[in-house]
């Protein structure tokens, strides 16, 4: 197979859709030799801000002079995205050898991998081959029963912000998704979460408790924010000063105390990580779709949340970064979404909604979104096709306004490229 098709056999699993369990990756992994077995992990679970937490370990690590991995997901331009090594994407070339050389395997069991766990498995003996120091890992869905907790007890199990998310399969309450999360812990491992209520707190001391290793609370109590612009952010936390981070976002300063700490917990089990490689590491960070600013003239920001925390973030950046200027939202939805939850919050910061229909089988057309839009009281029409929606919010832009697009990580890749044809043109 050459690149295209091993990426288009990879894609074929998603059929399967997600399936808890690690009977699949397990066997797939048994016949590979168990190359997990010969790696060191920090392993990240959590509702909002995995991704976002593990580049910044990531970034730090590869400051450090580390051989790092950074698998996460989804991706947002191009699938490589998803599995990194010493900052850079996987290259065609190993791509194509890994998934070669696994796929007799993966064709041989009766019960087939999944897609997220067929990626795991290329993951997994892609960073053996090249010999990595530590992988900075990112679940897909909850924790104990999730694809990635087939490894060995990791350097440090992660616990970013946590809410009602995937609530038919991890539970209905924030306790219960705790749990499922609290299921990466394991013996010999040091773990550290992001601060969360006094009940969702409790799960997490009690699972660690139980396996007897060190629990770490991200530092909120000593956050500052010195300086904010559409630049970026300075911040002090604890005895650490004037900290640079290039994400935009308080929520993202919350999400870096997490990354101290982990990155605390790594020198005290040996890891030589000094603070001129996290200020190095924080400041040169990337991790694009969350309020991204794409373009700056015109400003064009991309902001991938969909879930109530992230469209929580969303209103507190359009308050904090864009007071006073005209927002203009480029959206378009999903008809088996619930979108009222999505829009409603920000409607009061938005001049008009510019409606597209997304290239999905499951989409609703952008009439019908703008015809619901202006029945809530907001000022909206339908465009149909990206590009002539992105025309028309630049249009209505102008000079000082500023286009929004939000909703969904799966479009981001779509939104750009329009974006640069358009701009092209």
């Amino acid at each position: 197979m050459n690149v295209q098709q091993c990426i288009e056999y990879i894609h074929s699993k998603f059929r399967k859709g997600s399936i808890p369990g690690l009977h699949r990756i397990g066997e797939l992994l048994d016949m590979l030799g168990n190359p997990q077995k010969e790696l060191k992990f920090i392993h990240i679970a959590g509702t909002n801000g995995k991704g976002s937490t593990a580049a910044m370990s990531a970034s730090i690590l590869n400051a450090a002079g580390y051989r790092t991995g950074l698998f996460t997901s989804p991706y947002i331009y191009r699938f490589h995205e998803r599995i990194q090594f010493c900052g850079e994407q996987i290259a065609d070339g190993d791509l194509v050898e890994v998934v070669n050389h696994i796929y007799p395997y993966a064709e041989r069991m009766a019960d087939p991998p999944t897609e997220f766990e067929l990626v795991c498995a290329v993951a997994f003996e892609y960073y053996r081959r090249k010999k990595a120091d530590i992988i900075v890992l990112e679940c897909g869905m909850g924790g104990l029963m999730d694809a990635t907790n087939i490894i060995p007890s990791p350097e440090v199990a992660v616990i970013t912000n946590i809410g009602l998310d995937h609530t038919d399969m991890l539970g209905d309450t924030l306790e219960l998704i705790a749990g499922a999360k609290a299921g990466i812990f394991k013996e010999g491992s040091h773990a550290v979460i992001y601060r969360g209520t006094a009940g969702v707190e409790q799960v997490f001391e009690d699972a660690c408790a139980e396996k007897q290793i060190p629990l770490r609370k991200a530092d909120f109590d000593t956050l500052v924010c010195r300086e904010r612009s559409l630049f970026g952010q300075v911040f002090d936390c604890g005895d650490r000063k004037g900290i640079e981070l290039p994400l935009l976002g308080e929520h993202q300063m919350f999400n870096a105390s997490v990354v101290l700490s982990v990155m605390d917990a790594l020198t005290e089990r040996g890891w030589a990580i000094s603070e001129a490689h996290i200020r190095e590491g924080m400041k040169t960070v990337t991790w694009p779709g969350r309020f991204d600013i794409v373009c700056r003239d015109p400003l064009f920001i991309i902001d991938g949340g969909h879930n109530p925390q992230c469209i929580e973030a969303l209103v507190k950046n359009i308050r904090d970064y864009l007071a006073g200027r005209r927002v203009i939202a480029l959206v378009g939805v999903l008809a088996d979404k619930d979108y009222a939850d999505m829009f409603r919050p920000v409607m009061e910061l938005v001049e008009q909604f510019v409606c597209i229909t997304p290239d999905s089988p499951r989409k609703l057309e952008a009439d019908d979104l703008a015809r619901y839009l202006r029945g809530v009281g907001a000022e909206a029409e339908g465009c149909g096709e990206m590009e002539n929606g992105i025309r028309r919010c630049l249009e209505l832009a102008g000079s000082d306004g500023v286009v929004l697009c939000f909703g969904s990580l799966y479009s981001i890749g779509a939104v750009k490229a329009a974006l640069d044809a358009v701009l092209a043109e």
